[in-house]
């Protein structure tokens, strides 16, 4: 991670080393295929891979989270199947109605809008035209966290598969624009700090590796202070992609995304203005009818929500793949449960040969110290026995005398 200042122009900017070109390619490498088989049959050897999440892209997202190591992504998971059930996400996204849509977007300008460069959707936020006290009447932070939850969902199941089908390409992760235009720590409220850390808690521990790039723009000096303080809720993998700009941003983010997508007040060339906006749009290609079709055809659908959204879909060959592979899995999972019980049997033994060492290192400790104890004695004895015996040999030489 690279950090430079340059005045008002470019406040921090941190520059991801990954091309954008590998990151296709890398996301089914045959690395990560065992990976991800190797974390699926871990999953399954606890009970613990529900059918529905069990796709590849899932399970990588969490084994990235967590830089590959096994155990940590399968807590990672776990606790992210647990929220999804004490949360009751499958009914957010299935019956939850934000009613309140419209207003909320007048006040907090944000959505979806196209594509980059290579294909992956564009999530926009125009921070700078908040109303906060605008927006906490209109809704409550409760109802907005469930809102983008089922906006998450809705990520994953729809425009992931949409944008895949249309650039040709595995996509998997947003390119994210704010614009900061005006924010200083002045906007950090408590009730703008209490939403933004529970997106930001639900973002990166449910929905990991879901962000390819984050542009901030039009920051200001003012937004230096807050910076800092917001640096401290991500952790080092987000800090890695996100790039802050002054108001001469232009250049760096057309390298991203195709002026003809990008809003003209970012400098693009799109206004939708027969749809109430950019913003408002929700323009991509998860709204062609053809390739909505396709994704029905290809995915089982799970549940649907009142809105007809497929949601939680897992790929058919997916499926049928679990199954044709079980007994080779059950296989590879009992040598893995026996290689683990042999590894814990010799943990023991290692654990008792070294309490074993360690008292046969203190009884020969305590042996030393008789020892040390017993010289001096024994030295002094010998010292006297041949005291002793000179002087016997000496009255033995005068009674030879005179005799």
């Amino acid at each position: 991670m690279q950090e430079t200042e340059v005045g008002e122009r470019d406040i921090h900017i941190y520059a991801s080393t990954e091309e954008d070109s590998m990151s296709f390619h890398e996301e089914h490498s045959p690395d990560h295929e065992q990976m991800v088989e190797a974390f699926r049959n871990l999953l399954l050897l606890h009970g613990h891979l529900p059918a529905n999440h069990g796709d590849h892209d899932t399970l990588l997202r969490f084994l990235k989270m967590r830089d590959f190591d096994l155990e940590k992504s399968k807590d990672a998971f776990l606790n992210y199947i647990k929220w999804r059930m004490d949360s009751k996400v499958d009914m957010i996204s299935k019956r939850f109605k934000f009613e309140e849509y419209g207003e909320v977007k007048k006040h907090y300008p944000h959505g979806f809008h196209k594509v980059d460069r290579n294909g992956r959707p564009i999530y926009i936020e125009r921070l700078g035209m908040v109303d906060l006290n605008a927006f906490m009447k209109a809704t409550t932070i409760e109802r907005y966290v469930k809102y983008h939850i089922k906006e998450q969902e809705k990520t994953l199941s729809l425009r992931y598969p949409a944008c895949s089908i249309a650039s040709a390409k595995h996509v998997s992760s947003t390119t994210t624009v704010l614009d900061v235009s005006g924010i200083g720590m002045s906007n950090f409220s408590k009730p703008a700090r209490s939403l933004f850390m529970e997106i930001q808690k639900i973002d990166s521990n449910y929905y990991p590796e879901t962000l390819h790039r984050l542009f901030v723009v039009n920051a200001s000096s003012g937004f230096r202070m807050l910076w800092l303080a917001l640096k401290t809720f991500l952790d080092a993998r987000t800090l890695a992609k996100v790039q802050v700009l002054g108001p001469n941003y232009l250049g760096e983010l057309l390298e991203a995304i195709d002026p003809s997508n990008l809003p003209t007040f970012l400098g693009g060339n799109c206004t939708c203005s027969d749809q109430g906006g950019c913003l408002f749009s929700d323009e991509g290609p998860w709204n062609d009818p053809k390739i909505k079709e396709k994704i029905q055809e290809n995915y089982t659908v799970g549940d649907t929500d009142s809105e007809g959204k497929t949601k939680d879909k897992v790929p058919q060959h997916s499926l049928a793949n679990q199954q044709k592979d079980l007994g080779k899995n059950m296989i590879t999972l009992q040598k893995y449960a026996n290689l683990t019980t042999a590894v814990k049997e010799t943990q023991k033994r290692i654990e008792m040969l070294e309490m074993s060492l360690h008292e046969t290192k203190s009884v020969l400790k305590g042996l030393v110290e008789i020892i040390e104890a017993i010289k001096p004695n024994q030295t002094e004895i010998t010292h006297s026995q041949v005291q002793s015996g000179l002087e016997r040999k000496t009255v033995v030489t005068k009674m030879s005398g005179l005799s």
